[in-house]
Order: structure tokens, then sequence, then C-alpha cells
């Protein structure tokens, strides 16, 4: 029982503040601001989608009075058309698995693999074996500084910590 206690208090833990090390490398910042800017053109693209469907509605309504049963339906299936379009099209963009998300994955995954890959390193380093962050969805009530490790994975990134990427 003695030698199992030991070994428990033995192992040796620290953690990071993922967002403080993202913060310092330029690439996350780069990526950051080309997912903002992609993000920002697709939703110009929904909005003036539906500026015309609004557009096109306020024409039916005050031509309705005016147009035959078969116009009426014609004008009807032309607005729930580009209605169904535009919906679809801000799925295929913003919704789960669309185009935003497949391009944050892919922008983003190589540097939470590098990320990653640096933490590894300063574990390894200081002989330490468990690494949580600061971020995650594991509950930190307490963190002693002196176990935060963030600034060694920045060096380790070849970065200087405290500056952040601009």
């Amino acid at each position: 029982m003695f030698l199992s206690l030991t070994a428990v208090f033995a192992q040796r833990f620290a953690y990071v503040d993922s967002d403080y090390i993202l913060k310092h490398m330029p690439e996350y910042a780069s990526a950051q601001r080309q997912l903002e800017a992609l993000s920002a053109q697709w939703q110009k693209d929904v909005d003036q989608r539906y500026q015309e469907i609004d557009r096109l509605y306020k024409a039916y309504q005050a031509d309705q009075v005016l147009m035959t049963a078969d116009m009426k339906k014609r004008r009807e299936a032309e607005i729930a058309d580009k209605e169904k379009t535009a919906k679809d099209f801000q799925r295929q963009k913003f919704g789960p698995g669309g185009d935003l998300e497949q391009k944050s994955n892919s922008t983003i995954k190589p540097i939470q693999d590098k990320l990653a890959k640096a933490i590894q390193a300063v574990a390894e380093n200081e002989d330490i074996d468990m690494i949580f962050d600061k971020n995650s969805e594991v509950i930190m009530l307490y963190a002693n500084p002196r176990y935060d490790k963030s600034a060694d994975v920045i060096t380790k990134l070849g970065l200087k910590p405290g500056a952040f990427a601009k």
C-alpha cells in the first residue's frame, strides 16, 4: 500500500493556457483573420440573397391585385425557389459540416498539431506526467502559477512569451 501511494504522489502535473499560447502564434492570428473574412463574405452573400427575396415578395404583394391565379402561382413558386436556394446556400456555408467548418478544420488543425507537439516536448523535457489545458472542459478549481507551462510551450514554438501576435 505504501508503494502505490508513493507512486501516486510522485506523478508530476502541469497546465497550459492554450488561448494564451495561440495568441502568441502569428499563424493562428492569420488563420483567424482569414476565416473571419471568409465568413463575412459568405454572410454578405446570404444577406444579399434574402434582400432579393424580400424585394421579390414586396413586388409580388404590390402587384398581386393585378395578377391572374396562374401568374400568382408562378411568382410564389419563384419566391419559394429563391428562398430554398438561399437556405441551402446558408446551410452549405455555415451549417454543421459546412464549408466554414471544413475550412476552419483544415486551417486550424495544423496549428493545433504544432501546439500539441510543443506541449509534448515540454512535458518530456521536464519529466511531466500530465499537462492539462486551463481552457478545456476539465474543471480546474485552482492552479498554482508555478505549474503553468504556457511560457515554456511558447518558447518551444520559437516565440517570445508576453508579446501577442498582431
